[in-house]
């Protein structure tokens, strides 16, 4: 415990740190809407749910409307500020707050933001950066209620009883405001266009996972398996697994191979966005997890205890928000 202690990064820093992240990226990002004319990208369907909402329109009268009302409640700050400038702030903030939450036990985690998915999500002004943050602070956790089929994964192996009572409050505080929001989304969210990881060849394997089942970043890989995705951006949440400065860098490596092969070919049809995305993904991510299985058996073999990860957690472990 002391030497963990000792060697945990310095909460100054990392807050610096944290600011420096997201003033680059939130530039960048800022930059690229503006470059491309893109506005707020995906954001911009938060923005008008909360505009809506505001001047007392059905949100869902509007056409694509994909989100669950809580995202409004990220959008609400934004209805009055520049599409490009709301985007670059909003991705520029939640890069922030992942960065403050991942450096908690190593800068070395500052890596992940090398893997493919986060700048593809940037392109497009995801929510995944502050789904993965909210694992990490609390107060964030509603986020994982604006896209569930990504959130859902963290709620169930991350957050703890403060951040489910803040989620339960926001879906009450939802409710309030329009009852019958749900079944407008679910009417709409039949136009979703989606995979399931788990069921696109070879995503199989992915269940093998479980024999990790004491580990519950192998039950946050297992569960995004099952969760319906569409595209390269939604994979970010698995860079929440690896700990070590060497998993990582392996793991963004090859993440950028269908990157790369983005730019050359467009994909067809989302299976090949999804056969992609588990041979460059998920496939690596779970060679880690098994790995960790494979030196926790042989140092128990030796008399020895179980491993302490990079991020503090023992080897069957991970972290939880705070609460």
């Amino acid at each position: 415990m002391l030497q963990r202690t000792l060697t945990m990064p310095d909460r100054r820093w990392r807050l610096l740190v944290s600011a420096a992240v997201g003033i680059a990226t939130g530039t960048f990002c800022w930059f690229l809407m503006k470059r491309l004319n893109q506005g707020a990208a995906d954001f911009s369907w938060a923005i008008r749910q909360a505009s809506d909402l505001l001047a007392g329109r059905n949100p869902y009268q509007r056409e694509m409307q994909l989100y669950p009302l809580p995202a409004a409640l990220f959008g609400l700050p934004f209805t009055k500020v520049p599409a490009a400038v709301a985007a670059g702030i909003f991705y520029g903030l939640s890069s922030a707050a992942l960065a403050f939450g991942i450096t908690r036990f190593g800068y070395h985690r500052l890596l992940i933001f090398a893997a493919y998915p986060y700048w593809s999500g940037m392109l497009t002004v995801q929510w995944i950066p502050l789904i993965m943050a909210s694992a990490f602070l609390f107060p964030l956790s509603p986020s994982v209620l604006a896209k569930p089929q990504i959130g859902l994964p963290i709620a169930l192996t991350r957050m703890g009883r403060k951040g489910a009572v803040i989620c339960v409050c926001v879906l009450i505080l939802s409710f309030v405001v329009m009852p019958h929001w749900v079944q407008a989304w679910l009417g709409q969210a039949q136009t979703y266009v989606h995979f399931i990881p788990l069921l696109v060849f070879p995503g199989m394997v992915l269940a093998l996972a479980l024999i990790q089942y004491k580990d519950r970043d192998a039950w946050l890989l297992f569960l995004t398996a099952c969760m319906p995705q569409r595209w390269f951006y939604d994979a970010f949440v698995l860079w929440m697994i690896p700990r070590t400065r060497r998993a990582i860098i392996y793991t963004a490596g090859i993440s950028w191979i269908p990157g790369i092969w983005r730019w050359y070919h467009t994909p067809q049809h989302v299976t090949e966005v999804g056969r992609a995305m588990i041979l460059c993904f998920y496939i690596p991510i779970l060679v880690d997890v098994l790995l960790r299985r494979r030196a926790q058996q042989k140092l128990q073999s030796q008399g020895q205890p179980a491993q302490i990860g990079s991020d503090g957690s023992s080897a069957t472990s991970a972290p939880t928000a705070a609460g």
